[in-house]
């Protein structure tokens, strides 16, 4: 979801395409845990790791960490255990910014250890060297740093209710090693099981079960505990503590929000439980027990984070229609293509998002029909055309496959160029066949990573039928290679055919459709982002005032609007604009924002840097890095 560090140079002890063994047992001492193979290829080394985890590798994290509020920190102990290989004298830690106090092994006794250079660039952080001495355990008192780039403190002030404050985290990619000590890496699996203690009256949740009631702890604390039993990659551990209640939706479904939030977020999930018998009937179990939810403060700085058994959502989704829950069924895909099934390392991220953004899109339409499908399908597709026609089709980074270091184009080929690959295949060689082949490949390889040159092999050996039909489908070429290939089908152009022809009259003449106000709202988003670009402020008035664009109550339409008028420097959507982002702190609405107003020099950068300075502190670590390079803010 972000641009990594460069290449770091590792070896491996080996380079066959081999996993280290789960045994011996003695070098994981809870037996009963399920313990994920790591990958010993040569493409799974993980460039954003300091870890080597064919030597020595963490299989469970316990956390047992104090949540203080006034100092922003998080502190406490984190024990891990340790599988390594016989003879293995050490065992190296993802650290950014934490503050060790001490690590001792399951016995007590002191272990030496040994904090290296830190890498700023991409979050690298420094190295945790701890020497094992015989170790099967360790425990690491430690204390995070107040400027934690995964957490989020926000004020009272910053939340609905006013009366509380709040904390949340974000991981993905590389941001958990900023408040928990581990190996920090997507392809290096992990239990785990967490005791949280925070102030009364906040509730905690984290991407784990639950264990019974808080402990009251007397001192005007509580006390939670979670667990979670499947191994997940590390970036997938997440927390959340506030003033949040609790509603059921279905039997294994709920949302978690602030009171004030709670019910406009439980009517608009309230389709979440179709969507995951929907998910099964495609691709099989769910496998983690429950799917909840929780609604977060306007600040946080994605549209949603996959987190097992609690998904994060952005409120920007919340429509009053349910026409963006297309976000729930991507972040509920991911309980199979990420969570359950994971890239080994982020230049393959496509694996976890690509793949996901189909099965999202099949989730769509078992749930809300094909008509809605295919709109959302087109609206991929445009991105996908739009970013290529500015980049080139040969620019690199349009390969779904990235090299360590490469430039990446984003969501429209990380997400819609992923989308658009699967489809294809769907569409060429029939649903039955796909769908059975994709069903084998979260089943074969359930709770483990993977990596480009995995699937493929995996296409060949159980997907395509003869090597000439592999050629045809062009799937190195789709995997490793710029651009869009010339089989891809393309979504049938009757989805959007009457808002086409509603964007020609609009074009040929100025006439507003009568229409919009009774259009899906993709379709709404079709017209408002093909119309004209380059508009007068008489012909955005009556675009207002026919469309009602400025009290839009879909975030998705007012952003489309307000980057319309910033782009035509329209002075009526200013202070629309300022409001947005003193409210909003979603990343993909925040930083084309304050882009569009740096783009618009002496007109667009005064706006932008005062906004900026008004708005900055209240964006999470992830805007704030984005709009930083926009603005140039010390």
């Amino acid at each position: 979801m972000r641009r990594l560090a460069a290449p770091l140079a590792l070896l491996l002890a080996s380079t066959a395409c081999t996993t280290m063994e789960t045994a011996p047992p003695m070098a994981n001492s809870a037996s009963d845990r399920m313990v994920s193979p790591i990958l010993t290829r040569p493409d799974a080394v993980d460039s954003a790791t300091y870890a080597k985890p064919q030597i020595a590798r963490v299989t469970h994290v316990a956390l047992d960490l104090a949540l203080d509020f006034d100092a922003k920190r998080v502190s406490g102990a984190a024990e891990l255990d340790v599988l390594a290989q016989p003879g293995a004298e050490e065992i190296v830690l993802d650290s950014n910014g934490l503050e060790i106090a001490r690590v001792t092994d399951g016995a007590g006794r002191e272990l030496q250890y040994q904090i290296g250079e830190t890498i700023a660039e991409g979050g690298k952080g420094a190295p945790l060297t701890i020497a094992l001495d015989g170790a099967q355990k360790l425990r690491i008192e430690y204390r995070a740093p107040a400027d934690a780039d995964a957490l989020q403190w926000l004020s009272p002030e910053q939340t609905k209710g006013g009366v509380h404050p709040f904390l949340f985290s974000q991981g993905q990619a590389i941001l958990n090693r900023t408040w928990i000590p581990t190996q920090d890496s997507p392809g290096i699996r992990q239990t785990w099981e967490a005791r949280i203690t925070a102030p009364k009256p906040l509730d905690v949740v984290m991407s784990g079960v639950r264990q019974g009631e808080p402990e009251d702890l007397g001192d005007g604390r509580r006390a939670f505990k979670f667990v979670m039993d499947k191994p997940v990659p590390p970036y997938l551990i997440a927390i959340a503590a506030g003033d949040i209640d609790f509603k059921a939706i279905g039997p294994r479904t709920g949302v978690w929000a602030e009171p004030a939030t709670l019910d406009r977020a439980w009517k608009e999930v309230g389709d979440t439980e179709d969507m995951v018998v929907a998910a099964e009937q495609l691709y099989g179990d769910y496998r983690w027990g429950r799917y909840d939810m929780i609604v977060l403060p306007p600040s946080f700085p994605y549209g949603g984070m996959e987190n097992p058994v609690m998904t994060f959502l952005t409120p920007t989704f919340i429509a009053g229609d349910r026409s963006n829950n297309g976000l729930v069924a991507h972040e509920l895909a991911h309980s199979w293509s990420g969570n359950l099934v994971t890239n080994a390392v982020w230049e393959d991220s496509w694996l976890n998002e690509g793949v996901t953004s189909y099965f999202e899109n099949r989730i769509v339409e078992a749930v809300y029909g094909r008509k809605r499908a295919e709109q959302e399908a087109a609206l991929s597709f445009a991105a996908i055309e739009e970013t290529l026609a500015e980049v080139g089709m040969d620019a690199p980074g349009s390969a779904l496959h990235h090299e360590p270091g490469a430039d990446e184009l984003g969501s429209a080929i990380t997400y819609d160029k992923g989308h658009f690959f699967m489809r294809t295949l769907e569409r060429t060689i029939g649903r039955e066949r796909f769908d059975a082949w994709l069903r084998q490949w979260f089943d074969n390889h359930a709770f483990q990573p993977a990596t480009s040159e995995l699937i493929y092999e995996d296409m060949l050996a159980n997907l395509v039928s003869s090597p000439a039909e592999a050629q045809a489908l062009k799937l190195r070429e789709w995997i490793f290679e710029p651009g869009l290939p010339s089989n891809v089908v393309r979504p049938d152009p009757a989805a959007f055919a009457e808002v086409d022809a509603a964007v020609s009259a609009y074009t040929a003449d100025g006439s507003i459709p009568a229409a919009y106000s009774g259009w899906s709202a993709a379709e709404q988003m079709r017209f408002l982002d093909n119309i004209p670009k380059t508009r007068s402020a008489e012909q955005l008035a009556a675009l207002d005032s026919a469309l009602g664009l400025s009290d839009a109550g879909n975030n998705e339409i007012l952003f489309l609007w307000l980057e319309l008028g910033l782009m035509n420097r329209y002075e009526p959507a200013v202070p629309k604009a300022e409001e947005f982002l003193a409210e909003v702190g979603r990343a993909k609405f925040v930083r084309p924002l304050f882009q569009v107003l740096w783009d618009e020099g002496e007109w667009g950068q005064p706006i932008a840097r005062r906004i900026y300075a008004k708005t900055r502190d209240s964006y999470h670590a992830v805007a704030r890095a984005g709009v930083d390079r926009i603005v140039k803010a010390d």
